[in-house]
């Protein structure tokens, strides 16, 4: 046993005195929660908007003002003719041009519907379909403001739960946690075992009295430690910085997090094991899990609207049910008694990825 516990203490100290794997460990967390914190958004801000205002009356003035206050758009300029629309948007100076036909106003006193019509630049097809319906949900309150009362009686009331502003950056920050850990965690330790036997140490530690199986543990519990410190640094930075609500119970958070890092502790074990070298270990560990983690667990893309195969194929991909379980804390307060499938599951990953590990770590040191 102080043999074992010899070995550990000596891998934290060549982890410390290592300052490339302190940069990947806690440098590229960091980088990566701001960066994609910051970039994947979905919704629209500042979007630039030209009206060409054909009525020129009070109600088109104050819809314009309406547009020009909302957080989403910013009122660029006045158009006066139908013809100069082509000509800015091939120019790339406009998002949107919103035309108001003549007579707006009296039209709308006479009880008619006179029309608003929207132009937007479709060559970016996602921007455009969320910048109309910013601009038909403006209209549409302000409509709604006027005439509370529709002729047909009937009011329709929408409520979004959990998470009412639709803030992108509560569905991606709970999201990159799980993507960090697991490339973090997998991508280190797989480099840490293959670095041993490259640089023919391997033949030394199996001399020693330690067993293959306190060898593993002795190079994964290390990173065991520093990866539960990375989910104490992006949780503060989930909060603290992206102002992302956490709803649920922290024990439990934690407790589901300390398992995904054995889960991903455990892959990069069994990668180590099939990899040969440095570099080999780290191009499965990213090219293997960074595409897969980032378009296949719902990460990104919601995985119901995927093809039926890769449907089937992101049920082996560990960061999936990781995913449901951080966003189901954080956002909507949810239980074990709601997570013990996926909870489950990754147990299972995880013991599967342990005994492939240990069975194929025997085999290449035989």
């Amino acid at each position: 046993m102080q043999s074992f516990r010899a070995f550990i203490i000596k891998e934290f100290k060549q982890i410390y005195r290592d300052k490339r794997t302190l940069l990947v460990l806690f440098g590229m967390p960091i980088i990566q929660m701001l960066l994609f914190g910051f970039a994947i958004r979905n919704e629209v801000e500042n979007a630039r908007v030209m009206v060409l205002d054909r009525s020129g009356d009070a109600v088109t003035r104050q819809l314009t003002g309406k547009i020009d206050a909302s957080r989403y758009f910013t009122i660029t300029g006045q158009l006066q003719r139908y013809d100069e629309i082509d000509s800015y948007f091939q120019q790339g100076n406009v998002d949107e041009v919103v035309i108001f036909e003549e007579d707006f106003a009296r039209r709308l006193e006479r009880g008619e519907r006179p029309a608003v019509h929207v132009v937007t630049d479709a060559s970016n097809p996602n921007l455009a379909q969320l910048i109309q319906q910013y601009s038909s949900a403006i209209l549409l309150d302000y409509q709604q403001r006027r005439a509370p009362e529709s002729r047909t009686g009937l009011t329709t009331r929408v409520n979004m739960l959990f998470n009412p502003q639709l803030e992108s950056v509560n569905l991606f920050v709970p999201g990159l946690i799980a993507v960090i850990l697991m490339l973090v965690s997998a991508l280190m330790t797989s480099i840490s075992i293959t670095r041993e036997k490259e640089m023919g140490n391997m033949e030394i530690l199996l001399v020693s009295p330690l067993h293959p199986g306190q060898i593993i543990i002795g190079k994964v519990l290390p990173y065991l430690v520093l990866a539960f410190v990375n989910v104490l640094t992006v949780l503060a930075l989930a909060q603290w910085v992206f102002d992302v609500p956490f709803r649920g119970s922290y024990g439990l958070f934690l407790a589901e997090s300390l398992l995904f890092i054995f889960t991903a502790l455990a892959l990069g074990v069994f990668i180590s094991a099939k990899a040969s070298d440095q570099q080999t270990a780290m191009m499965v560990s990213l090219a293997g899990l960074l595409l897969p983690t980032v378009l296949l667990s719902g990460f990104i893309f919601p995985i119901s609207s995927m093809p039926q195969p890769l449907q089937w194929l992101s049920h082996i991909i560990p960061a999936r049910w990781f995913l449901v379980i951080v966003r189901s804390i954080m956002l909507k307060d949810s239980g074990l008694l709601f997570l013990w499938k996926e909870t489950l599951v990754l147990v299972v990953m995880t013991l599967g990825f342990i005994a492939l590990g240990i069975k194929s770590f025997k085999i290449r040191l035989e």
